[in-house]
């Protein structure tokens, strides 16, 4: 198990640089936006709560890439490695496009979600501006989980951080005015995303496209270069595909055969926090920009076990791919162990340092002494988190996808909102009530997970 984890962690350590990077440029907004006041912050987390219930289900059905690229890298399929990278790529613009066009049609019905009139003055130039960005930012996922498969990981990690920068000081520009520029204020803030995010991907592009180490894997426009030709062999040269050859019913459907159920798994995740936030839209202006600060916070520490679960899924599906079945467990439980000890510190640190976190977020003591509150809930179900996302992410490296999404309904329709829905308006715990209903659906979901991937893996 140490020995499977040591190259689970090699894998992991640049990817999850990489989420946090991407989570920086969250945390980021929410600094910045925050000395606007808490208006704005509020809006930004009105509009993220929508925002990433369209994202986080876009990524979940373009997972089926890296987990089927690790899969044929495993087994020296080069080409398939190439195919389903094109497919991917064509899959992440039509998924793109029409999660835009259906966000700017939300767009002009934001104020049937109940949210405080003040909110709603501010909301829909920011909303629309990061909706834009869904083109973009939904190619670069498709470029880094492919990179990632076949054990590139340290590039779009750099990438990422150099786009944390450019969006900071973007920010910076764009925000307050500097430079120059007009003080757009929160609205800048979605120019900077939009910007950073649209760099990310033509930087990734452009370095995967220039690597000679993967060129037996990489489409082309035309035949291959004089370049190409000396790293391949003959036989890879002829059978290199063509980005723009006619794709494949057959493999798209093999996509979509293991991308649906882990979106669905990812949007019953994703919709029962942003139905979270918008019973915090219910409470108050003070309780959303509260949420916001928890929510930030706890989706930054997110992102370690979300990086070591990427991992995990590719090295599990390149395992199976190798015919190693013997070391599924190894791989699994180790990661899983990982994970628990990890965010068992970062619960420690919001559980003892809550109120100062919140206080590098807004000045507003309403908002930091709610905030507080809330991240000791968080506090609870970061252990919670970290189990079911390295689980979920096993079962779907195994290709495990149905049972799984399954649980998913369960534990957060029917366990957490629910539960956050009567602690909140029908006792007295009001917002932390809400956050008390979602930790005991991330608690259901991480043991029943985990108890499906023993049961997939045990030796017979």
């Amino acid at each position: 198990m140490l020995r499977e984890l040591r190259l689970t962690l090699r894998l992991a350590v640049p990817i999850i640089v990489g989420q946090v990077s991407q989570m920086l440029m969250g945390i980021t907004d929410s600094l910045m936006i925050g000395r606007l006041g808490k208006v704005p912050l509020a809006a930004s987390a009105f509009a993220s709560s929508i925002f990433n219930f369209v994202y986080i289900t876009g990524l979940g059905l373009l997972l089926a890439v890296s987990i089927n690229v690790a899969r044929a890298h495993g087994a020296r399929q080069s080409r398939e490695c190439a195919e389903f990278l094109r497919h991917g790529m064509a899959m992440g613009v039509a998924l793109g496009v029409g999660a835009a066009l259906l966000l700017f049609g939300v767009a002009t019905q934001l104020h049937r979600f109940g949210q405080p009139p003040e909110v709603l003055g501010e909301v829909n130039p920011f909303f629309l501006i990061i909706t834009a960005s869904l083109v973009p930012v939904f190619i670069f996922q498709v470029l880094k989980q492919y990179s990632e498969a076949l054990g590139h990981p340290w590039a779009p990690m750099v990438i990422l951080l150099s786009a944390v920068g450019l969006n900071v000081f973007l920010n910076w520009v764009l925000i307050y005015g500097h430079l120059g520029a007009p003080a757009l204020g929160l609205a800048g803030s979605g120019w900077a995303t939009f910007i950073a995010r649209i760099g990310a991907a033509l930087v990734l592009w452009w370095w995967l496209s220039r690597q000679a180490a993967v060129q037996s894997e990489w489409p082309c426009f035309a035949p291959a270069s004089p370049r190409q030709s000396a790293v391949l062999s003959a036989h890879e040269t002829n059978t290199n595909p063509r980005w723009l050859a006619a794709f494949s019913r057959a493999r798209f459907r093999d996509m979509l055969r293991l991308g649906v159920p882990a979106a669905g798994q990812w949007l019953f995740e994703v919709g029962a926090f942003s139905a979270a936030a918008i019973m915090m839209g219910w409470l108050g202006t003070t309780a959303l920009a509260a949420h916001q600060i928890a929510i930030t916070c706890a989706g930054f520490t997110f992102m370690f076990p979300l990086g070591l679960s990427i991992a995990t899924s590719m090295r599990l599906s390149k395992a199976v791919g190798e015919g190693r079945r013997d070391a599924l467990r190894a791989i699994g439980f180790g990661s899983l162990a990982a994970g628990f000890g990890l965010m068992l510190v970062f619960a420690s640190g919001f559980a003892l340092l809550g109120h100062t976190i919140a206080t590098g977020f807004t000045p507003d003591p309403g908002v930091v002494i709610l905030a507080a509150q809330l991240l000791v809930v968080a506090a609870a179900f970061q252990l919670f988190d970290g189990g079911q996302v390295v689980a979920a992410a096993a079962l779907r490296g195994l290709q495990d996808v149905k049972v799984p999404t399954a649980i998913t309904f369960v534990a957060y329709w029917l366990v957490a909102l629910p539960a956050g829905y009567l602690l909140a308006f029908h006792t007295a715990l009001g917002p932390v009530g809400v956050w008390a209903g979602l930790a005991a659906g991330l608690g259901s979901a991480a043991l029943l997970l985990g108890w499906r991937f023993h049961r997939m893996t045990k030796l017979r």
